[in-house]
Order: structure tokens, then C-alpha cells, then sequence
């Protein structure tokens, strides 16, 4: 407990699946959170069951992390309410279910692009001007085996091998302002973003034959290992990539 005490952190794609996990696990150990998210009837579920917990740790905004005006919003709401930002987790993302090369157009790749990009950069950009007031923080953006791996999403690929190049680099110029940037790369996880690929038991079984554990990641699984990057007990890591996808980049 308390790991993120008096840490005010941002997490994208709040609403459901990973980001809800790690919006509650936060409040759990100690943080306000700031959950954005374009579902809104769900993230306010997501904020009411958090709150119910813990009292008075999650605020709900409306986040379409493409849109520059959405993030410069739910910055001065979270700082209205709780009074700065120490950590974000750039969690939100869109993936294409199977586009190929064929039937990708400009606009669905520019669409794909924006968000799990662009997104993450611009998330960057809104809450820098807050950690340095705050005298660092930690960001968090979050990448996927298909950053690492052929796949056939040809364009979420090269968006999640983009967000490790900005990783990176910002962790290079920010680094100075105590401000750590690392990446998570999840393996196969069961969120409801995964949940079509999952219809038939043999699809099942042959994503848990491609990790080296034999079994599916879970929401927490990422959460847990968020909490150690955005927490002081990571105080010397920055330009890191921690992979949690059970020995998939071996195996898979």
C-alpha cells in the first residue's frame, strides 16, 4: 500500500479493460487519479466503483487523446481538482482487427496514427509543463509485441513502434527535469480490445502456446508492473522497456 502516495497521475483509456485496471490499482496505492477516456458512461462507472473504494481518488474526463483541446482540458481539470501531475500512463489505443495492405487507405492509416502516436505524444506535451512544477514525474507509454513481432495489423504495427521511438527519445531530452519516460510492452492480454480474437478455443489455446508460461496475461499483470515505473522505487530507471508478455517475444 501507498506506493503512489500523494502522486497525481493521468491514465488514458480508463474506462475499461487495462486502463480501468490501473486506475484502480493506483487509487489502491495511494494516488489521485485523472481517468480519460472517450467512453463516458463507462468511465464514470469506472470513477464511481474507484471512489466508492477510496474515497475522493478519481476524477472522470473526457479524453480523445487525438484531440490537442481534450488534453489541454483534462490537464486543468485534474489540476483543478488535485492540484498538479506527477505521473501519466499513456494507455489508450486503437488497433485495425486484420486491415491488409489492400484495403488500408490514407485515412484509416492517419486515423490509426493519431491516436496511438500522435496521442501519446501530445499526452507528453500536456503534462510536462505540470511535472516541472511538480520538480519531475513519470510517464509511462505503452507500446506492444507488435512493435517487436511480424504481425498482420499493418498499420497498429508500425503506431506501437513508434510510440518506443518517442519513448526513447523523450527520455533523453526530458531527463535533465527529473522527468523519467520508460515503456511497457504488454504480450496478449484479455481486455476487451483482445476480445475478438478470442471467439474460438483454438485461437485461445494457440495465444497461450505462443508464450513460454502457457497462459494469458491479464489487466493487472500490466498494472502491477506500471506501479514500479511510476513510483519512486524506479527513480533511476528512464529510457527502459519492461516487456510483460510471458516469454512471448521467445516463444511467439
Amino acid at each position: 500500500m501507498n506506493r503512489l502516495k500523494d502522486k497525481v497521475i493521468v491514465v488514458t483509456g480508463a474506462a475499461m479493460g487495462q486502463g480501468a485496471a490501473e486506475a484502480a490499482l493506483f487509487a489502491a496505492e495511494g494516488a489521485k487519479v485523472i481517468a480519460g477516456d472517450i467512453a463516458m458512461e463507462q468511465l464514470k462507472e469506472t470513477v464511481d466503483r474507484i471512489n466508492a473504494a477510496y474515497p475522493g481518488s478519481a476524477l472522470a474526463v473526457k479524453l480523445d487523446v487525438s484531440s490537442g483541446e481534450d488534453w489541454d482540458r483534462a490537464v486543468a481539470a485534474g489540476v483543478e481538482q488535485f492540484g498538479g501531475i506527477n505521473g501519466l500512463i499513456n494507455n489508450a489505443g486503437i488497433g485495425t482487427k486484420g486491415v491488409w495492405w489492400e484495403e488500408t487507405d490514407h485515412d484509416l492509416f492517419q486515423k490509426i496514427i493519431d491516436v496511438n502516436l500522435w496521442g501519446q505524444f501530445r499526452g507528453i506535451q500536456a503534462v510536462v509543463p505540470e511535472m516541472r512544477k511538480a520538480g519531475g514525474g513519470s510517464i509511462i507509454c505503452v507500446s506492444s509485441m507488435a512493435a517487436y513481432i511480424g504481425v498482420g495489423f499493418n498499420a497498429y504495427a508500425p503506431s506501437k513502434g513508434g510510440v518506443r521511438s518517442l519513448s526513447r527519445t523523450a527520455s533523453v531530452t526530458l531527463g535533465r527535469e527529473n522527468i523519467r519516460v520508460n515503456t511497457i510492452v504488454p504480450g496478449t492480454i484479455e481486455t476487451p480490445m483482445t476480445a475478438g480474437m478470442f471467439d474460438k478455443p483454438e485461437v485461445v489455446q494457440h495465444c497461450k502456446d505462443q508464450t513460454s508460461l502457457g497462459y494469458l496475461g491479464k489487466p493487472d499483470d500490466i498494472a502491477y508492473g506500471a506501479i514500479y515505473l511510476l513510483s519512486d522505487e524506479s527513480r533511476f530507471v528512464t529510457g527502459a522497456e519492461l516487456v510483460i508478455d510471458g516469454g512471448q517475444r521467445y516463444k511467439g
